[in-house]
This record gives C-alpha cells, structure tokens and sequence, in this order.
C-alpha cells in the first residue's frame, strides 16, 4: 500500500469537521450502515477518517459513504475475487505499524463475506483485530421479527437448489432457536415453500425485507401464511432476511427425558432456577423451559 498525500484526518458532523485522533495500529472490523446512512457510529466515523489504510468490497459503495461525512481517505478494493493478492498487502501495512480499516458493502464485515480471511491472517501474524459494532441484518431482523431472541442462529444464505435447501432445512429442524438466514428476493417464494415441506406449515416466521430503508417491511405468519403470499411468482424487490420461529419443545427428541429433568430439579430448588439450571445442561430455551416447567406443575396440581 502506497501513502497518500497528507489531507486532514477526520469527518464531518452537522457541518463541523471534527479532526479524527491517531489510532494505534491493528485491523479494525468497521460495521457500516445496511441502508439509512445515519446508521453510524462515531466511533466508526472516527475509525474511517483515521485509519491509514481503508479496505472495502466495492470503492464505489464505500465512497457514497465516506462523502456523506466528508471522509478524504482512499479505499482499496478487498474481496473474494482479490482477496489472495489484496490480502498480503493488508497485512504488510499492519506489519509496517499502520492501522487498516476494513468494511463491507453494508453491515458487519466478517457476516458472510471474505473478511474471516484477513482477520485470520491478522491474527496468526500476532497482530490485534478490533471490532467497531454497529449495524446488523440479522440482528436487526430479528428484533423486529417478534419471534424468540434469548436463543438464535444466524445460518447464513440457504442453498439454491431444492434438495440441498430441504437437506440443510432438516438439519436445523430441531435446533431449539430462532433460525436467521439471508436470502435472495428471487429465491424466497422457493425458500418458504421448502420450509413448509420440511418444517410444516405451521411454525411461526417472519420475512423481513429492506430494512433501515424507505421501503422496510416485516411480514409475519406461519410458514404457510408466508409461503402462499410469496407464491405465485410475486415480484419481490430488496434484500431480505428469514427467520422461523423454534421448534415447540414437544417436537424435540427426547421431550419426556426434559420433562423427568425438570420435575427431578423442581423437587429441590425453585422453578425460575430448576429451568436456568435445565437450559444449561440441554441447551434449550430457559424461556421456553420455565413455561414448560408451570405447565408439568400445573398438571400435577402442584403450586408454581
């Protein structure tokens, strides 16, 4: 990485240039907006504006970026098609004892992108990665799903075709939490369609779609509710996220083996403790445990 001629070093706020301070030398993970451009943190503001070196997936993306806050620091181009030759450089910068910033396109970089690599490389050459939180799709979707959040698991982008989209959906049936997906607004029609065939059309999800942007929108049902929505070839435009529900706890395997436990630890201690106790050793939702706890007491005509 070559250096670049001397500009002032910061961002601009409300029309104030507010001068970025020196950072110490490390990788730092950028989190960038996924859509409405004020989603920025200062410290992310403070990072962009400092750091000697810039990387992102798309110059042209980051720059509508770096413009809106007047940023003057030059990306370079980091991505899965470059990410052998761009990737040494990076951390040859980091050798020379300059700090590099690293986003993607929108979002948190290292969330289904390339980055992994270079904080990998990072970290074997005994260098610190710093992470700048910030905006997040999963997250995001989540939240404003209404679906449980104490458990969740972001499980990337499902596969294309039918088969391996069904196999993964089996393979994730019985994990008891939320799932997260990204997927593709041509695609989530197909998506929804297996989720029924394999999960039923009864589990509860939600699509969320564009979100921070103009046009954001959570649309929430069964899976069967959402599968005849998005059928039919309708048009769907945006970025989108998926989320279904957990499974209920009488479709896990192993549901009377739970019940046994949580009667045997209710004998001795008290119900919101017997289910924290008995989510930390299956694994499963405290939330959901404690409700199933009432449930067996309430059944046994015993007080909660």
């Amino acid at each position: 990485m070559t250096e670049e001629p001397k500009s002032p070093r910061g961002y601009r706020l409300a029309n104030v240039f507010v001068p970025a301070r020196p950072i110490e030398p490390a990788l730092y993970l950028v989190a960038t907006p996924i859509g409405n451009l004020q989603d920025i943190t200062l410290r992310a503001l403070e990072t962009l504006g400092g750091a000697d070196v810039l990387a992102c997936e798309d110059t042209r993306v980051t720059r509508v970026l770096l413009d809106r806050y007047g940023i003057v620091n030059r990306p370079y181009a980091y991505h899965e098609h470059n990410a052998n030759e761009a990737g040494p450089k990076l951390i040859a910068a980091l050798d020379e004892g300059r700090s590099v910033a690293l986003v993607s396109d929108a979002g948190t970089p290292l969330v289904s992108d390339p980055g992994y690599r270079l904080g990998q490389m990072a970290i074997e050459a005994g260098h610190r990665v710093v992470p700048i939180p910030g905006a997040s799709a999963p997250l995001a979707g989540l939240v404003g799903s209404g679906l449980p959040s104490d458990t969740f698991l972001f499980a990337g982008f499902l596969p294309v075709k039918e088969k391996g989209r069904r196999d993964r959906l089996a393979e994730l049936s019985k994990v008891p939490a939320t799932l997260i997906f990204f997927e593709s607004p041509h695609r989530i029609g197909a998506s929804l369609a297996s989720a029924v065939a394999v999960l039923g059309g009864g589990r509860q999800a939600c699509v969320a779609r564009e979100l921070t942007k103009t046009f954001e929108e959570f649309r929430r049902g069964t899976l069967e509710e959402l599968a005849e929505y998005y059928g039919d070839d309708r048009v769907v435009k945006g970025e989108v996220v998926l989320l279904l529900a957990p499974p209920d706890l009488d479709d896990v395997p192993g549901a009377v083996e739970v019940d046994v436990l949580l009667r045997e630890l209710a004998a001795t201690m008290p119900t919101a403790k017997a289910a924290a106790e008995a989510a930390r050793l299956t694994g499963l939702s405290r939330k959901d445990l404690y409700q199933r706890l009432l449930g067996l007491k309430g059944s046994d005509g015993q007080e909660a």
